[in-house]
């Protein structure tokens, strides 16, 4: 099955819709790129976890908070955002299913399935609440080449706000860009796993 086919179903799976509920994502965004090392280490930059490397390298993540662990691979997350784009873009806030699964063939999936309101995180001031449609990223280790993987990334999201689509549409483009370059020069640094 295509991989990018079965992080979709297993998306669905999770969240018991095929379609976003209540606010429309206009835009979907897709990355794509083989960052130069092993599955293990890109995964352990890219990991969903509060206090994990992602906050360090990814510009777009200011903090991770674990609200409530749902089962070994499924929970509740709030991941808070930058302003962006010049203080164009206020500071987010997103609050999220998130989705955890490694394949037969090492393949390792992290998917925001999709928005809710949780009771221990009300909307809070000086946050913006974005709303994310189903997204996420999936590592897919390259046999041939033991210490490359092939990330592919999925982004559906609603800034909320009164932003002009001019800078959403400039800023996405750009921001996934960044998130690979980070993503590489942080996979690098890493000592042997």
């Amino acid at each position: 099955m295509n991989i990018k086919r079965m992080w979709w179903l297993n998306v669905c799976r999770a969240t018991g819709t095929m379609n976003p509920v209540g606010r429309s994502a206009k835009n979907r965004y897709k990355g794509e790129g083989v960052v130069n090392g092993s599955l293990k280490k890109v995964w352990e930059c890219l990991k969903p976890i509060p206090k994990g490397l992602r906050v360090k390298w990814d510009n777009n993540v200011k903090k991770f908070e674990l609200l409530e662990q749902i089962t070994e691979d499924i929970s509740i997350c709030r991941t808070v955002t930058p302003s962006a784009a010049m203080g164009i873009i206020a500071p987010r806030d997103f609050v999220d299913v998130i989705l955890v699964r490694q394949y037969e063939d090492g393949t390792i999936s992290s998917n925001a399935a999709t928005n809710v309101s949780h009771q221990g995180c009300p909307i809070q001031s000086g946050y913006v609440r974005g709303f994310n449609h189903p997204c996420g990223c999936i590592c897919v280790p390259i046999s041939a080449e033991p210490n490359k993987t092939q990330v592919f990334t999925f982004f559906q999201t609603d800034l909320g706000g009164l932003l002009p689509r001019s800078v959403v549409d400039s800023f996405f483009p750009s921001s996934m860009t960044e998130f690979y370059s980070n993503l590489t020069k942080a996979v690098k640094s890493l000592k042997d796993l």
